[in-house]
């Protein structure tokens, strides 16, 4: 009898986490990594910052991708009370010690496009043979009063010039191992399939659906 309570209530515990995570907010105002976001998390409605009402520029100052993930989770469930997930993504370049890592989004300063970004890379790699970078991704979900990491990670190269017009960030540059494109090349459910933002969202995925 106790056994088989016990077990009608996982089951409506999941049920209940299944329909709560219907509707999850991604802490995020960029329209690119929303979209890209909704690509892979098919199963779910996605919903960004501003679609909850939220206009604030959350300030990420902590030194790692992970600190930085929990700070935006953070903000919207102490603000809003809703669960949540958050990511923060970095390029490390080896031949520069890890650089732009969490600065990677400002790289060429505060305001800077995608594109100046790009070339400040091309510009701090020239010369340099060594082009060997990894994309990380870190996503910080905060669900029922918990908070869960997720990582994902996809190994590259740095290329002299750019390729492809499609992605965003420094998806024109980035080839990742085993392939002759860029990024900016592939298509996106290509692209979902092996990069590092779609690593993360899946090990979420997979997690949601425990």
């Amino acid at each position: 009898m106790g056994c088989d309570f016990r077990i009608r209530k996982e089951k409506m515990d999941k049920m209940e986490k299944m329909d709560k995570m219907d509707k999850i907010v991604f802490a995020t105002h960029n329209k690119n990594k929303l979209e890209e976001i909704r690509n892979i998390l098919t199963n779910y409605e996605v919903v960004g910052l501003r679609d909850i009402g939220c206009e604030t520029d959350i300030v990420e100052d902590s030194d790692t991708l992970q600190g930085n993930a929990k700070i935006k989770a953070d903000f919207v469930t102490n603000n809003y009370h809703l669960d949540c997930f958050a990511d923060d993504t970095g390029l490390e370049v080896e031949a520069l010690n890890g650089a732009p890592g969490v600065y990677s989004a400002r790289y060429a300063g505060e305001g800077c496009s995608y594109h100046d970004n790009v070339v400040k890379m091309l510009e701090a790699m020239k010369g340099i043979t060594n082009r060997k970078a990894r994309f990380r991704t870190v996503i910080a979900l905060n669900l029922n009063g918990k908070q869960y990491f997720f990582e994902g990670i996809v190994n590259g190269k740095i290329l002299e010039e750019e390729h492809g017009d499609g992605g965003f960030g420094y998806d024109p540059i980035f080839q990742p191992d085993g392939y002759d494109e860029t990024f900016a090349e592939m298509p996106m459910d290509i692209k979902n399939k092996i990069s590092h933002r779609g690593q993360a969202v899946q090990k979420l995925v997979e997690f949601l659906q425990l």
